[in-house]
């Protein structure tokens, strides 16, 4: 007899886990975080040179034909069909808004994201960018990054505790990887996905940010996402044009949420993939004709607009012989913030696969230039840096739409190198969200999933409810007695049960009522009346039934109305599951509240 091999890659894994519950946790915890941020890092540096080699090939094969304006609609919608095609066919399941997908895993599975996100994201992000997809790559590295993390620790089975951890890891590491912005990627964790950490904890985060930069630095070199030479020292006088540029940032930051919701609805209510496809493909195509500067992520309009050099959104665009009309930049760059965001819900509705933390960076200096360019305009003595202002309304307009004020003062300081800036940076991004606030109570991130009651906070009474699951708490132990019953009949379901509690059902399981045992208990002993006293005799209404897909919270609050300790869980059409108790529901509470503060 020969005993069953077990495969490589299993006896690695089992041998590598059974070293780490030697190991201390606190060392172990060090140890992983570097690896997740060098895989990170690798992930966001592989993630960059794809789409820059994708745009590169494709920007040689337009070179070589003088129909250049027909290619931009063309390639840009056949990025959108190879992405969908991969995601259909090759990963069978949705990829798309990975920072959303993020903070569902947190709130609803334990941390744990599939396997495949650790590479799919890559492949159809940079199909979909590097053929023009009006998108950017930083949600789908955040993505990358967070399973990165989230695998490592499943693999070696560890705490929800410590998942976590390392996801928030892999998020930091891809941040910090993906722009040279360590310590972004660690804010953005804690802003962003709303990551209870201890002070002890942190540490882990700031090593994986700094491992991943690290293989950004040696890789891609040194210089700058966004460098600039036209920044200019800090000037108290333009306080006032800051604060206005924050009001319209927020305000641009409602467009751009309520806007990008309601495109991509309309996406959704259309059924076929191919019709999808093909209307987001024009429209994306049209938008881009019209606007070059609409294609790929606009990082190139971006640096012209840091180094004040406005005429180059004009160029190949139709408007090149308007540009001597000095009010017409102001109409310009207005239609650019209109149709970026159709044209990036249009990627994403179309098939594309893409994030929104690129365009709001797009949107956001376009907010910059145009108010340094409206104030230059009517202030012809001592003229803002409009430079300055650019780079101020990057971080206003995510600070907005990301409801993430410091996240966006530090990376626009790393990204630009203007450090000198804080001030503007503070004044612009806290004014923007505090304006956003006002019409807005989430972020562009947390909003659906705010909307299905799974968005995990900072507030911990509400965050441990939202990663409670029903289904763990449902009690199935509860003897159901059928509605037309007799009491001889009930008198043998009783002495088979430990409860005082009984779920009354019809033939087909249908929830009828509940019967409590005190109601009972003093006929039980008289056999006269065994074959003439009935279940719905003595059946009540049950206090309140609940739904078995219905949020922690609104069970609570159903417990809390009625004062009940015990109440029946139903499906849709009202077929009898169990029972909660509110006895076990607080336990739960407890012990998740333990292990989520750790």
């Amino acid at each position: 007899m020969f005993r069953k091999s077990i495969p490589s890659t299993q006896l690695f894994v089992r041998t590598i886990t059974s070293r780490v519950r030697r190991v201390n946790e606190r060392q172990l915890l060090i140890v992983l975080s570097i690896v997740t941020g060098l895989l990170s890092g690798l992930a966001a540096v592989l993630l960059k040179h794809t789409v820059h080699f994708i745009q590169h090939v494709l920007v040689g094969f337009v070179d070589s034909f003088s129909w250049t304006r027909l290619l931009l609609f063309a390639f840009p919608a056949f990025g959108m069909l190879l992405a969908f095609l991969f995601v259909k066919y090759a990963v069978k399941d949705n990829i798309s808004h990975g920072v959303t997908r993020v903070l569902y895993a947190i709130s609803r599975k334990e941390s744990k994201l599939p396997r495949h996100n650790t590479w799919t994201s890559i492949i159809a992000s940079s199909i979909t960018i590097g053929f023009g997809g009006s998108v950017g790559a930083e949600a789908p590295i955040v993505l990358t990054g967070s399973a990165i993390g989230s695998n490592i620790g499943q693999a070696l089975k560890l705490s929800y505790k410590n998942i976590t951890l390392l996801l928030a890891c892999g998020a930091a590491g891809a941040i910090g990887g993906i722009f040279k912005a360590p310590l972004a990627g660690v804010i953005f964790t804690l802003e962003v996905l709303m990551i209870d950490i201890t002070l002890t904890s942190i540490v882990p985060l700031l090593i994986s940010a700094v491992a991943a930069t690290s293989v950004s630095y040696l890789m891609l070199g040194n210089d700058l996402e966004f460098a600039s030479s036209a920044l200019q020292p800090f000037a108290m006088s333009n306080t006032p044009f800051y604060l206005i540029l924050g009001v319209f940032c927020g305000l641009v930051g409602v467009y751009f949420t309520r806007g990008t919701m309601f495109i991509e609805g309309k996406f959704r209510k259309v059924k076929r993939p191919s019709a999808k496809w093909l209307i987001g493909g024009t429209i994306l195509g049209l938008t881009i004709i019209l606007f070059p500067p609409l294609y790929g992520e606009g990082y190139g309009i971006l640096s012209a607009l840091l180094n004040e050099s406005s005429q180059d959104i004009f160029e190949n665009t139709f408007f090149s012989q308007l540009t001597d009309l000095k009010w017409f930049i102001f109409v310009y760059l207005l239609l650019l913030l209109l149709f970026k965001v159709v044209a990036m819900s249009s990627t994403n509705g179309g098939g594309g696969v893409g994030g929104t933390f690129g365009p709001t960076l797009f949107m956001g200096g376009i907010c910059g230039a145009f108010i340094g360019k409206l104030v230059n305009f009517f202030k012809v003595n001592n003229p803002v840096p409009e430079a300055n202002f650019t780079m101020v309304g990057m971080a206003g307009l995510m600070a907005a739409v990301m409801h993430s004020p410091l996240t966006a003062i530090f990376l626009i300081a790393e990204i630009t190198g203007g450090y000198t800036l804080f001030m503007p940076l503070m004044i612009t991004a806290v004014t923007a969200f505090i304006v956003i606030n006002t019409f807005e109570p989430h972020s562009i991130y947390t909003k659906r999933l705010a909307q299905r009651g799974d968005l995990l906070t900072q507030n911990k009474d509400q965050a441990v409810l939202t990663l409670l699951k029903l289904n763990g708490l449902i009690e199935k132990d509860l003897q159901p007695m059928v509605i037309n019953d007799s009491l001889g009949d009930m008198v043998k379901v009783v002495a088979q049960s430990k409860r005082n509690v009984f779920p009354v059902v019809d033939l087909e399981n249908h929830l009828m009522g509940i019967l409590m045992l005190d109601d009972i208990r003093q006929e039980m002993f008289n056999t006269s009346k065994y074959d003439t006293i009935h279940v719905y005799d003595y059946m009540c209404s049950p206090p309140d039934v609940i739904d078995e897909n219905e949020a922690m919270e609104a069970v609570l609050a159903k417990f809390e109305k009625t004062g009940a300790w015990n109440l029946p869980v139903v499906t849709k059409d009202n077929h009898y599951i169990g029972f909660v108790s509110k006895s076990k529901l607080l336990s739960a509470y407890r012990s998740m509240l333990v292990n989520y503060s750790g």
